[in-house]
């Protein structure tokens, strides 16, 4: 317990929790034990109003707001400093599995099992009546959505798809832009490159891809894992692209 209190004094939960797995069978363990375990696993806040499993989350750009999607088939946004749920998303036929804020936080857009990725009225400051309304429907996939992101400019959307396919639409009108095929299983994640030049996607063939954004040109093939890639990222500069893995492992590439 005496190595719990340097772990906290660090700021080293990994540590922390090190510590608590190994002397949690420990018999005589006493009020510390029990102490160092909820100051580890301390929540802020518990959103409840989902009836079914949360399968995403995400906050807004200014970190005022979270929006959740759930198989329930709503997405709910949240205060996220009181976690008064301020909105319900309703409208897709089958449970959501991605949702994201647009940069500026004045829309979300949510994809579905139901083949489609749809974007909302999001921003504060609107009248009740349009808070909340379904702007676009944008449909293309023949098989569930799952993975949704804006590009930072706010102009464009990419979607991956259990088809094997990844799309990139217009954000203003819905208009479908480019189908970037080359993988041969579902696309688990995408996202953009800061600059919006590049997106990369992770699939279920073990592999991530790095397009042009502009062309849908494939550019890179990133190889390693030995499962399915479940995540992707950019760094902050563009420089490199982080995946996460079943196998179990996550990498660090440079791009």
């Amino acid at each position: 317990m005496n190595l719990a209190q340097q772990a906290w004094e660090q700021n080293n939960i990994g540590w922390l929790r090190q510590l608590l797995e190994e002397t949690q069978e420990v018999p005589d363990r006493g009020f510390e034990w029990y102490y160092w375990q909820r100051q580890s696993h301390l929540a802020l806040k518990t959103l409840r109003g989902h009836v079914d499993f949360v399968t995403s989350a995400a906050f807004s750009p200014d970190g005022h707001r979270i929006v959740t999607g759930s198989d329930d088939q709503t997405a709910k946004v949240w205060d996220a400093d009181s976690g008064q749920e301020l909105l319900t998303l309703k409208g897709h036929s089958a449970r959501i599995l991605s949702v994201a804020f647009s940069p500026d936080g004045h829309q979300i857009i949510t994809g579905s099992g139901d083949q489609t990725a749809k974007v909302w009225e999001a921003a504060s400051g609107l009248s009740a009546d349009k808070v909340g309304r379904e702007l676009l429907t944008l449909k293309g996939h023949g098989s569930p959505i799952l993975s949704v992101a804006f590009s930072r400019d706010g102009q464009r959307i990419v979607t991956g798809s259990l088809d094997e396919t990844a799309k990139v639409w217009e954000a203003a009108s819905g208009r479908e832009l480019l189908t970037l095929k080359a993988h041969n299983a579902p696309i688990w994640s995408v996202a953009f490159s800061p600059d919006g030049q590049r997106i990369v996607t992770g699939s279920r063939d073990q592999t991530a891809k790095v397009w042009e954004a502009a062309s849908g040109r494939e550019l890179l093939t990133l190889q390693g894992h030995s499962d399915w890639i479940y995540s992707v990222a950019f760094s902050p500069d563009g420089q490199r692209i982080v995946t996460g893995s079943n196998d179990q492992t996550a990498r660090r590439l440079r791009n």
